[in-house]
């Protein structure tokens, strides 16, 4: 008997075996001959068939969870199993890590392989980001000309690099074993960022006629930036990282109390669509006083649909799904890119039509309705992928973050 090529093929219906006798019938040949019955034991063991093509798999394992999730993830499903004789994918995984631990002679794990706990060094580092932005924005309005631009300079410095550090380090930083790739997100998630703050004015000005003038009609001073979405998303990393180390946590869990892979995706989904409720919750309470604290008014809608969006790419990427946040922070970046641009090349003769759909969105809904649009429909895409992505087992196996 043999198995067929992928991993959830059936056996071969040649071959059944004999539950009075425990010897394999025998069945006919491709010639059309009989072959004869083996004997007693001499069979081909299943499970033993299935641990050779999954031998580095059984050996690196440090439990029987990596083994599960390593089988979901080429395809073995809990039918599958049991065409092994198992109930599910997590019973034949416990059967394999056992005759490997036997096999190889090495001592069996003693302790489950558990996420660390929270330390106060990282949880005091999520909050950098929103505290070097306070005094960012604060020592940018007390102070005027160069002076201005160089700590506008230098507490840009210190964001980015708290964000560095706080995207290499605790829950939002990739797992260990997580190839990263060639998919980098940095770039459009700073351009979501600066249009969060700039956007709003320059696309009122683009309606309104041209970027020759302020909103207000005037010429002089700075252009208006909009600081409250960007502090109320820099101090939103660390309900951000508390978030994501939750889900890893309970996720983990799941996968210990769960018998079956969709068992394990039916508790899951729930967890996901909470973690990410109290993510929006805890922004929602940050919007209103920043926006308070900087005389500025609440704009809910940009500020919850990019927070959703940022933390949905993150966390696929923490995850090791890199490829389509990727693609959809690029799609929301350029959506972006041309509202003002179609509105401008509108202004040409005979090009009207194009300046046609962002002008009517942003007469009814204000020039905050574009990005609202854009990050909104860009953020259920990634929930979307993110509710059939992160409810397999196989998206948990090592879920150590580094350092």
């Amino acid at each position: 008997m043999v198995i067929e090529g992928s991993e959830g093929s059936e056996w071969s219906q040649g071959s059944e075996w004999s539950r009075k006798s425990g010897e394999a019938s025998g069945e006919a040949d491709g010639d059309g001959r009989r072959a004869a019955a083996p004997r007693r034991g001499g069979a081909v063991d299943p499970v033993k068939a299935l641990m050779h093509r999954h031998r580095e798999l059984c050996e690196r394992a440090v439990d029987p969870l990596e083994i599960a999730a390593g089988l979901e993830a080429h395809g073995v499903t809990d039918r599958t199993a049991a065409r092994f004789r198992h109930r599910d994918v997590f019973s034949l995984a416990e059967e394999m890590y056992a005759r490997v631990s036997r096999d190889v002679e090495t001592p069996p794990l003693t302790t489950p392989v558990a996420l660390p706990g929270p330390r106060l060094d990282r949880a005091l580092l999520t909050l950098a980001p929103g505290v070097l932005c306070a005094a960012a924005l604060t020592g940018v309005r007390l102070t005027e000309g160069r002076t201005r631009l160089l700590v506008a300079a230098c507490g840009l410095l210190a964001i980015s690099l708290a964000l560095r550090t706080v995207m290499r380090r605790g829950p939002l930083a990739p797992r260990v074993g997580v190839h990263r790739g060639p998919h980098r997100t940095g770039a459009w998630t700073c351009w979501l960022l600066g249009y969060a703050a700039l956007g709003d004015s320059l696309l009122r000005a683009a309606v309104a006629g041209g970027p020759d003038g302020l909103p207000d009609g005037t010429t002089d001073g700075p252009w208006p930036v909009a600081a409250a979405p960007l502090l109320t998303l820099a101090l939103a990393c660390a309900p951000a990282a508390w978030s994501a180390h939750l889900f890893a946590v309970r996720a983990r869990r799941r996968i210990d109390t769960s018998r079956g892979l969709d068992e394990f995706a039916s508790s899951a989904r729930p967890l996901l669509l909470g973690v990410l409720a109290l993510f929006l919750c805890a922004t929602a309470a940050l919007a209103p006083l920043c926006a308070a604290a900087l005389g500025e008014p609440v704009g809910y809608g940009n500020v919850l649909t990019l927070g959703a969006l940022l933390f949905l790419a993150r966390l696929l990427t923490v995850h090791g799904f890199t490829q389509v946040p990727a693609v959809v922070l690029a799609a929301a970046g350029t959506a972006e890119v041309l509202a003002p641009a179609t509105v401008f090349a509108g202004r040409l003769p005979g090009c009207g039509f194009l300046a046609l759909p962002v002008e009517t969105l942003v007469t009814a809904r204000g020039p905050g309705g574009v990005p609202s649009l854009v990050c909104g429909a860009a953020a259920l895409a990634l929930l979307f992928h993110a509710t059939r992505t992160l409810t397999r087992a196989s998206a948990h196996a090592r879920t150590d973050p580094p350092g």
